[in-house]
């Protein structure tokens, strides 16, 4: 009898997609990197940003070079990528979007595999950190290092400008010790967790805040970029005339004081007058913070090497959205341009991928969760919005949709391999034709050359546009550095 009691319950758990704790079924290290934009060597070897460890990362497997976060913002970008939804259909738009109240029945991807007998474990920001953690699913892990994710602050403003914004608006050497800083201790924990033994198959989350402002890194990765030397943004004059006014709506957004976006780029402008140099300074201090991103990435690369785990896992590595640098006269993310929107995003999964194998054709990262699904063994729930690449990377040709994206209520960009199109909910148009003009310089959109290829890309365009969620409510007496955008 007790026989028969343990193969009824070994096929009800089978059948429940469980599996005893000698599954082969693979691991699972999956890597979210905060506003990394594409200025990175690993798009592209000219590019001044370096990025040693990401490039190592995508010569073991799939680099998709075209790339999009579904939202420019970290809090929609993170809930659209971990429950497989898209923003238009759930009006989770901003920072402040109270996205699990909003998506109350929402199975998150680590709560996905949890279900099915992974070990869920992580560090860092993974979610959205808004309101110190409020955005946080504890249901979705097994275990998490809760921590403050930005290091302790310095006592003044590194960049001496205290009328500049907040506490996050500020640049600098920070800490002296590396060992002080979110990201060390994060990577730390992913270290040790690869470390030990497992009974079951695991799903390790390394949240790494940088390059996210306040701009800190310590002096290693400063003295990467010397000012003498430092490579600058391509900027260009009269870049913002042609902008159609869904665009300007979108910068009026940000364009309150000097705390973020179209402020943020304001505030560099009056800080110049001050200082000739703060300019390149800022984009010194955003690129030493991104190469020490790439350094603690390689701190848990080096740990997955020497572990017995190295040929079992599975691999994805992404940043949450882009990230301006006075393009267009504007700094951090918030528009559907494509600084704000193109990320890095890398699979490996042993078996399936090849060693550096590109993808050009251009996706989004609502594919992570379905691809993920699919790679270990599990079927593809149908609630999810975007689809598995599995096929793409089994067969490049394979013919997929072009990638979405959304910033608040009714504006996307529709990006194929060539152009790049932008509706605004207020009706106006861009259009950017990448083959000629990889900078998006020269809107098109009021050529009537090219309203053919127009009406073909809106028919991409989400037919939905949820209502946008209620905004979670500050505490009372919390006190938070970060502005809502941030």
């Amino acid at each position: 009898m007790k026989r028969l009691l343990f193969l009824i319950l070994s096929l009800w758990l089978y059948a429940e997609g469980a599996y005893s704790q000698n599954t082969t079924r693979p691991n699972v290290l999956f890597f979210i990197i905060d506003d990394l934009n594409d200025w990175i060597s690993v798009l592209n070897k000219d590019n001044p940003i370096k990025m040693p460890n990401l490039e190592r990362l995508a010569k073991e497997g799939v680099l998709f070079t075209h790339a999009y976060a579904s939202s420019p913002s970290c809090n929609p970008s993170r809930a659209s990528m971990l429950t497989g939804t898209r923003p238009n259909k759930t009006g989770v738009y901003s920072n402040a979007s109270d996205w699990r109240n909003a998506l109350p029945n929402a199975i998150t991807i680590q709560r996905y595999f949890k279900d099915r007998g992974y070990f869920v474990c992580g560090s860092g920001k993974i979610f959205h950190h808004q309101f110190n953690w409020a955005f946080h699913d504890n249901a979705s892990f097994d275990e998490y290092l809760m921590m403050s994710i930005s290091e302790p602050y310095p006592d003044k403003k590194l960049n001496g400008y205290d009328w500049f914004g907040t506490q996050n608006t500020d640049w600098g050497v920070w800490p002296g010790d590396i060992k002080k800083t979110a990201d060390y201790r994060t990577a730390e924990y992913a270290v040790e967790k690869l470390q030990q033994n497992f009974d079951q198959p695991f799903f390790l989350n390394v949240g790494i805040f940088k390059p996210h402002s306040p701009f800190f890194a310590p002096q290693e990765f400063f003295d990467k970029y010397p000012l003498s030397k430092l490579t600058m943004p391509k900027l260009y004059e009269g870049d913002t005339l042609d902008l159609p006014s869904g665009a300007k709506q979108l910068f009026s957004l940000t364009d309150k004081g000097y705390g973020s976006g179209r402020g943020f780029w304001k505030g560099l402008l009056r800080a110049k007058t001050e200082n000739p140099e703060v300019y390149k300074e800022f984009v010194q201090a955003y690129q030493a913070c991104a190469t020490f991103a790439d350094s603690m990435v390689g701190k848990v690369l080096d740990a997955l090497d020497k572990s017995p785990y190295k040929n079992n896992t599975i691999i994805v590595l992404c940043a949450d959205n882009g990230f301006h640098l006075g393009e267009k006269d504007h700094i951090e993310k918030f528009v559907l341009w494509e600084k704000a929107t193109h990320v890095p995003f890398i699979i490996v999964a042993p078996g399936v991928t090849k060693s550096g194998m590109v993808i050009t054709k251009p996706v989004d990262l609502t594919t992570i969760y379905p691809t993920l699904v699919d790679l270990c063994g599990f079927e593809v729930p149908k609630t999810l919005d975007g689809f598995s690449l599995t096929p793409l990377l089994k067969d490049t040709s394979v013919k997929i949709p072009p990638a979405l994206m959304t910033y608040l209520k009714g504006n996307h960009a529709i990006r194929t391999e060539r152009w790049r199109f932008i509706h605004y909910a207020d009706g106006t148009e861009e259009l950017y034709d990448h083959s000629t003009d990889e900078n998006e310089w020269h809107n098109l959109a009021g050529n009537p050359r090219y309203q053919k290829i127009m009406d073909e890309l809106r028919t991409y365009l989400p037919k939905q546009n949820a209502e946008s969620v209620p905004d979670l409510k500050r505490p009372a007496g919390q006190v938070n550095a970060e502005s809502k955008f941030n």
